[in-house]
């Protein structure tokens, strides 16, 4: 490794909306922020083949476009864009430490908005699949499959949610779990059940994703008695839970028991100095929105920070 070392005011480790928003805020700020886009550019929102929710794009914007976009923004005013990943990072004094595939960063704040990566079923054709019929986000691509057939697996609260979501679109949902009865909130449940649109398919695993240009087949198999079959479908939503990328701070920050940076609502995390934004420090909402909003509002808190201390 090089002993490339950069000394910088606010470092933000991830590129997508919510790294990208603080990156735009910090730079207005005249902090000249500099953002590692770790392995995704853009995020998990430059995953989604079209974003239609986001405000300001009436008829949708490309989930790339949109990253490029908010990293033109921020560069215009100052920010840098490195192409770069943090793989340690040392929090016990400042200026914080990160080491990277480069070199060294020291930095007076940090904003880490390292995001969460859906858990997949890593299973054949899931993969080259996605976005052609293999989704993650509901809210994101529901609207894609209008009058069509489509397959959720997942038996959580998130899954059923989703799965109602769906089925303002399609024409049916059948879930997929892999037990014989949902873990989802009693709630949620009696209304999946009593939906006219929504079917289940119990104790069964997908083993196989099918298709060329899109989703058309799913291997599935019993796991009780190990009967195989095929089912068709035209999507195929997987909602097995998400895993927050969090790895790198255990021990140094507050993280909550399913992975995520515990902040207050200032975006503040245990350590002062150090802020998290976007899915990271989101159980709830994983929206490109939500995301940017929280990346402002830990760029304004830093900012802040950073004059309280100069004055």
């Amino acid at each position: 490794m090089s002993t490339n070392e950069t000394h910088v005011k606010v470092l933000i480790l991830g590129s997508g909306p919510a790294g990208l928003s603080a990156a735009l805020y910090a730079a207005r700020a005249e902090l000249a922020p500099v953002v590692l886009t770790g392995m995704q550019l853009g995020g998990q929102a430059a995953l989604t083949h079209t974003i239609e929710n986001y405000p300001g794009f009436p008829t949708g914007v490309g989930g790339p476009e949109l990253g490029e976009l908010f990293q033109k923004q921020a560069e215009h005013f100052g920010a840098k864009v490195e192409f770069d990943m943090a793989h340690e990072v040392d929090l016990s004094q400042r200026p914080f430490k990160v080491v990277t595939d480069t070199g060294e960063y020291t930095a007076d704040t940090l904003i880490l908005s390292t995001g969460a990566n859906p858990t997949h079923l890593n299973v054949p054709g899931e993969v080259e699949l996605t976005g052609r019929g293999v989704s993650y986000c509901a809210t994101c691509d529901g609207w894609f499959f209008k009058d069509k057939k489509v397959v959720v697996v997942g038996g959580g609260d998130s899954a059923i949610e989703e799965s109602l979501f769906i089925t303002r679109y399609a024409s049916s949902v059948t879930v997929i779990h892999r037990r014989d009865e949902l873990r989802a909130s009693p709630i949620l449940q009696k209304r999946a059940k009593a939906h006219p649109k929504m079917n289940f398919i119990w104790d069964t695993v997908v083993t196989e994703v099918v298709g060329t240009e899109k989703v058309d087949t799913l291997k599935l198999k019993n796991i009780k008695t190990g009967a195989e079959s095929t089912y068709d479908t035209d999507g195929l939503f997987i909602f097995i839970g998400h895993v927050p990328n969090s790895q790198m701070f255990k021990g140094q920050l507050e993280i909550s028991d399913l992975g995520h940076i515990l902040v207050n609502d200032k975006m503040e995390t245990s350590v002062p100095g150090v802020y998290a934004a976007g899915e990271i420090a989101d159980p709830h909402f994983r929206q490109v929105v939500t995301s940017a909003g929280m990346g402002a509002a830990a760029a304004i808190q830093a900012t802040r920070f950073l004059e309280a201390e100069s004055e």
